[in-house]
């Protein structure tokens, strides 16, 4: 190239450079002024979040485990056991210095390999992570850190990523305010060790029965283990695995230089022994975790009034009475032992096995909720005996009895057995648990009245209005605890005066001991109520008189059965003790015909007999101002020649005038011919429908009713719902049972009945009974045989389709 044309070039180039260099320059520094004010902000904006952490740093004190063990012993000092805290959960806290180097170093090695190395966070491992799971299209390993591993114990939450954010900004906190000793020990402190334990010191204490500083280098290798999956590595239950990962953990110490590849194989073929299951509970694990919750303080001893020999014997018991059951599907029992003088508890167990998870051991039945059946019958009785609704002389019938409720079908309560007893006398009503006369005496004193009653006998989760319970408070339809009814039968076994229950001997007892609550009503009608409950005569139509419930020395009892046999009870006492038992299943299946008297009742005849071995308990006081006479069994007026069956009855001395001069509502005499006199045997009207369901061969063939020709159904002015299909529903095929009523004569006639209803005539027939299609509307039903008539007046209304049974009532189909 010739040095003109250079020239040329050259002078074109300066004036390109002249021309684009200003405007590139300015463009260029404009772009990097741009990404450095972005830098900039960024590395602002890190620098801030990084900070706020040391704004709101969680400092050690803030996660101090001030709950320290608590040794439990019984009244005799005989220990019970320790806890290391007030709930279910072992675990206490220890010092760093407090826990032998070797498992510090197993659960760094397992855990976090360069814990002393990093931050909150180990950006190394974060790394690998990723590029590990990129390599393999899914996770394959953690970055998480001891930090935040702790982080996620102080507040567990669902894993996803607004949860991992939130662990990440907790380890900050953490590392912000506390020294990686601090972090370590808190973290060793809350280790999850399985099923219930947690920390180092309480899973030493618990599978080793030593010390975390005692341990060695195989007892620390195993629980080092445990943590990175405390269920399916629990000692006592998946030992094999757990010596699986046991493997993991030496190959890190050896990686770390803390064992040699020899030592780590001694140590793995090393003998390791676990102490047994009981966690180093003796007896009553139950009583011990319940009474550790109502502690106001938190003392390192506490001596309980129970009597660890008498424990123990019940624990057995208890097992082998479930044991002995299992084929009717009975799985669970609890049982409480009450000292009647001083208001000791002596023995409480809460089910077979507490440390039985799978079986749900845990589960205290002396504190759980269940339905009572007919255990709450005597306060009912008690408190009409009070109020003079009933006296002990009083007749009830028990006969097919209906009661309206507003929206549902007629209540028509009914005992087990499908059976009435006719005319049965306040004794034996309570003492055979019929149901029928209960409802009608709870009828008479008003559920109210009755509610108000049990609160103050201790009943407190009996929570709802009066309706919601109704009629069938009676006969459990409310939900009570075993304790609660030990320390009511404890209020009529010191005739009507509470005293409370006590679970602690203070070394420094009060200058003012609690003295007893006044009692809440005279105490000869719970004296009654005690020698009613004590007369094996008098239940012997339901339980016979040599049964399980009857001891060789004076003993007051009463069993209860909830519906579909799901809760059994029996509680009962003599003059020195109170025992109060509940089986059953905690999962509510309900057992296979099993009642208070064939589950809870032989083992409440144990413990008894037991508690009685060396001493039998003194008579119970003969009712205070009480006198005994003579009455008729079936009346229970003053007998006359006609009456089948003479006994004893307690009388209040004012009663005494109209004993004597009242004559019998039932045996009537009659003047016949020659001026002698007859007795006939007659039943007011209400008896009626019972007396025409008795088999004709057991039929008291004197009664004499009103009338030759009385309608025992419907009775005069009874309600019947009839069931309705909502508008829009299908329809639905209803059963005669349910669709008709059935008309009944109190006997068989003589000739032909004609039937009418409202004026039509329905049919002309020898036949005691007929049945009607219900309809709706108001009906009088009109009999007549030669010359005998009769007539009742009832109403049949729809019933509200939308409405729901009332809770606490069972309704019976007729057949």
């Amino acid at each position: 190239m010739g040095q003109r044309q250079w020239a040329s070039w050259r002078y074109r180039g300066l004036q390109w450079h002249q021309a684009v260099y200003p405007w590139l320059r300015s463009h260029l520094w404009l772009k990097r002024s741009w990404f450095w004010r972005g830098v900039l902000i960024l590395s602002l904006s890190l620098l801030v979040v990084r900070s706020l952490p040391y704004l709101v740093p969680i400092r050690a004190s803030d996660l101090v485990q001030d709950q320290q063990a608590i040794a439990f012993s019984d009244r005799q000092g005989l220990p019970l056991g320790t806890l290391l805290t007030r709930d279910q959960e072992h675990t206490v806290a220890v010092d760093l210095n407090q826990i032998s180097p070797h498992f510090l170093q197993a659960i760094i090695a397992a855990e976090d390999r360069r814990f002393y190395q990093h931050g909150a966070l180990d950006e190394r491992a974060i790394v690998r992570a990723l590029l590990e799971a990129v390599q393999a299209r899914q996770v394959v390993s953690g970055a998480s850190t001891i930090t935040m591993q702790l982080a996620r114990m102080l507040d567990p939450t669902p894993r996803n990523l607004s949860s991992k954010l939130k662990e990440i900004w907790t380890s900050w906190r953490l590392a912000a305010g506390m020294s990686k000793d601090e972090i370590l020990q808190a973290y060793i402190n809350r280790l999850p060790m399985g099923g219930n334990v947690y920390g180092v010191e309480a899973a030493a204490r618990s599978y080793f029965g030593i010390p975390a500083q005692d341990l060695t280098i195989a007892q620390a290798s195993l629980l080092a283990a445990i943590p990175n999956d405390p269920n399916r590595l629990h000692p006592y239950d998946h030992w094999q695995a757990l010596k699986q990962r046991q493997i993991y953990v030496l190959d890190q110490m050896v990686k770390d230089h803390k064992l040699t590849r020899p030592e780590a194989d001694r140590v793995y073929t090393e003998t390791v022994s676990l102490q047994p299951r009981q966690q180093g509970i003796v007896a009553a694990p139950h009583f011990q975790f319940w009474l550790a919750s109502q502690l106001q303080e938190h003392p390192a001893q506490v001596r309980t009034t129970l009597d660890r020999p008498l424990q123990q014997f019940v624990e057995t018991q208890v097992q082998q009475v479930i044991g002995s059951l299992t084929a009717q599907n009975v799985h669970h029992a609890a049982a409480l032992v009450i000292d009647n003088h001083s208001g000791d508890v002596l023995a409480y167990v809460g089910s077979p096995d507490y440390f039985a998870e799978a079986q749900m051991g845990r589960n205290d039945g002396v504190q759980a909720l269940r339905q009572p059946g007919s255990t709450l019958k005597p306060f009912l009785y008690e408190l009409a005996l009070a109020k003079q609704i009933i006296r002990p002389n009083t007749v009830l019938a028990d006969v097919p009895t209906r009661y309206a409720i507003p929206g549902a079908r007629l209540y028509s309560p009914s005992d087990y057995s499908e059976t009435f007893q006719g005319p049965v006398r306040v004794r034996v009503a309570l003492a055979n648990s019929l149901n029928v006369p209960a409802v009608r005496i709870l009828e008479k004193v008003g559920v109210p009245t009755f509610l108000e009653r049990l609160h103050q006998l201790g009943f407190v989760h009996l929570t709802h209005p009066p309706e919601y319970y109704g009629l069938g408070l009676t006969l459990g339809s409310g939900e009570v605890s075993l304790w609660e009814l030990a320390q009511a039968y404890v209020t009529i076994a010191r005739s009507g005066t509470a005293i409370p229950l006590n679970t602690k001997i203070l070394e420094s007892p009060p200058t003012i001991s609690p003295s007893a609550s006044p009692p809440l009503s005279s105490p000869t009608s719970w004296q009654l109520i005690t020698d009613m409950l004590s007369d094996a005569h008098a239940r012997a139509r339901a339980f016979g008189v040599e049964s399980l419930l009857t001891l060789p020395f004076p003993a007051a009892v009463k069993t209860g059965t909830s519906s579909d046999f799901r809760d059994t009870w029996t509680v009962g006492f003599t003059t020195d003790y109170t025992v109060a038992v509940w089986v059953g299943n905690f999962d509510s299946a309900p057992m296979q015909k099993v009642s208070g008297v064939t589950g809870a009742a032989p083992l409440w005849n144990r413990i008894m007999l037991h508690l009685h071995e060396q001493r039998e308990p003194a008579a119970f006081p003969v009712p205070e101002g009480m006198v005994q006479r003579s009455i008729c069994a079936v009346s229970g007026a003053r007998p006359t020649p006609a009456c089948p069956a003479i006994v004893e009855e307690y009388f209040a001395p004012a009663d005494l005038a109209e004993y004597e001069q009242q004559p019998d509502p039932f045996y009537q005499a009659v003047q016949v011919q020659g001026g002698k006199l007859k007795y006939r045997f007659q039943l007011p009207p209400e008896y009626h429908e019972w007396l025409a369901m008795q088999p004709a061969r057991v039929r008291l063939t004197n009664v004499v009713t009103n009338s030759g020709l009385k309608i025992i159904t419907p009775g005069n002015g009874d309600v019947f719902l009839l069931e309705s299909t909502p508008v829009g529903a299908k329809s639905i095929a209803r059963t005669p049972a349910i669709q008709r009523l059935e008309f009944k004569l109190a006997a068989m006639p003589t000739q032909p009945v004609e039937w009418r209803l409202n004026g039509q005539r329905l049919a002309n027939q020898t036949t005691s009974s007929l049945f009607w299609t219900l309809q709706p509307g108001n009906w009088t039903l009109q009999v007549r045989s030669g010359e005998q008539t009769d007539q009742v007046q009832f109403q049949v209304e729809l019933a509200d389709a939308r409405s729901q049974t009332r809770r606490g009532f069972s309704f019976k189909r007729e057949n």
